[in-house]
């Protein structure tokens, strides 16, 4: 293979294998913490931690002081120029052959935080199977997809304060159901995963101000595993007529790695083919999609992988929709791009599908499961695969508690 066809390689030897989350070509953000010290900024090589306020400190890169803060938030506002020269200097730094000692901590010695001061949390409905699958359930297939669906991306504002990074314990929550003789108060008996990517705002907009594609997926700083967990039989007795509330606030997880955008973008690709066209606002002159395996697993068993080239809308649509009205929007803002499932069973990103509302269980480690039981775990993983390299999110992980009645 002629040298300028070779992957880049990293001074950090994990960072080379194949099957490593995180290569030079990668360099995802998180915060991390090591004991006896306070959570600052890292990003991930191989199985190493590069400690981005120790760079700082020792001249060897310059984001005004931002990597030494709790959250990627500083450092995201600073503009999509210094994302840039600093990514270019870190793979300078981490390149095979660099010189020179670098602040590097291993994984295992780390405790991953949330990575960024989610300012608010939007979650949408994108993939036209899910939206197709659950509609079916509820009103048939002939109303599966309301009228709106295709023509723009549809979605809920949700809870900011209950997102939690990859490995936070989520309570069963406790609410209302809908019972034979009117409502019950119960624990939570149906619930549900919600396999999302979900993309990180790294800049503001000003109210009244509309947001064009192109300009919006410059704001859109990096992407994450993303979680949203659902109470199903909760949310089947508050949905109507304004939707999601309780059955949604209980928990989001996300993952612990922010993959930039610039990473993926040797990924993108097209996404699921269009019914009709689309108003002018909304209309992408490139897709916003990407070539991005991803799927979900239960107690360590693989439930179901799809890709998220399925999905009918991208963030950068959502992000422009969600500006329409003039919303504006802040750095640390998230938007989960909605359940991404597959025409196949074994690719559905939520149980309410798999099971087909509970009527068919699913085979778990030898035991039946309709939905979540109390002590399981759900795994989310994705990875982008290049020529010699993947460009992986790391896990999204979260248990399952009992419920305090």
């Amino acid at each position: 293979m002629p040298a300028a066809d070779r992957p880049l390689r990293s001074r950090v030897a994990a960072a080379n294998g194949a099957g490593c989350d995180f290569p030079i070509q990668n360099l995802p953000y998180g915060v991390f913490s090591t004991q006896g010290s306070a959570p600052r900024c890292g990003v991930a090589i191989g199985d190493m931690i590069l400690d981005l306020a120790a760079c700082e400190a020792r001249g060897l890169l310059d984001a005004g002081g931002t990597f030494s803060q709790p959250r990627l938030n500083g450092f995201m506002a600073l503009g999509r120029g210094q994302w840039d020269a600093v990514r270019a200097r870190l793979t300078v730094l981490l390149a095979e052959g660099a010189e020179g000692d670098l602040p590097l901590v291993a994984m295992s010695d780390a405790q991953m935080h949330l990575p960024i001061r989610v300012s608010e949390f939007t979650d949408f409905y994108a993939s036209r199977h899910h939206a197709f699958n659950v509609g079916a359930l509820f009103r048939g297939p002939e109303n599966a997809l309301p009228p709106q669906w295709t023509h723009m991306p549809i979605g809920y504002n949700g809870r900011a304060s209950s997102v939690v990074v990859s490995g936070t314990p989520i309570r069963r929550p406790m609410g209302q159901v809908r019972g034979e003789n009117g409502p019950e108060w119960t624990p939570c008996r149906r619930l549900d995963l919600e396999l999302e990517l979900g993309a990180i705002v790294g800049a503001d907009s000003e109210m009244g101000q509309r947001i064009g594609v192109e300009d919006a997926e410059r704001m859109i700083f990096g992407y994450v595993l993303l979680n949203d967990w659902s109470a199903r039989d909760i949310q089947a007795w508050e949905y109507q007529p304004l939707g999601p509330f309780q059955s949604k606030a209980l928990g989001t997880t996300i993952g612990a790695w922010i993959v930039p955008q610039a990473a993926l973008e040797p990924f993108r690709c097209a996404g699921a083919p269009r019914e009709n066209p689309l108003l002018p606002y909304l209309q992408e002159k490139r897709s916003g999609l990407y070539d991005l395996e991803i799927g979900w697993t239960m107690n360590g068993q693989v439930m179901a992988r799809t890709n998220y080239n399925v999905m009918y809308y991208s963030s950068a649509q959502q992000l422009a929709h969600h500006t329409s009205s003039g919303c504006p929007m802040r750095v640390g803002d998230l938007l989960g791009s909605g359940t991404i499932s597959g025409p196949g069973r074994d690719q559905a990103g939520a149980l309410l599908e798999m099971t087909e509302g509970g009527q068919v269980p699913v085979t778990v480690n030898g035991a039946p499961r309709r939905f979540i039981e109390d002590g399981d775990e759900i795994g989310l993983f994705a990875h982008a695969q290049g020529a010699g390299y993947r460009i992986g999110f790391g896990p999204c992980t979260g248990r399952i508690l009992p419920a305090r009645p």
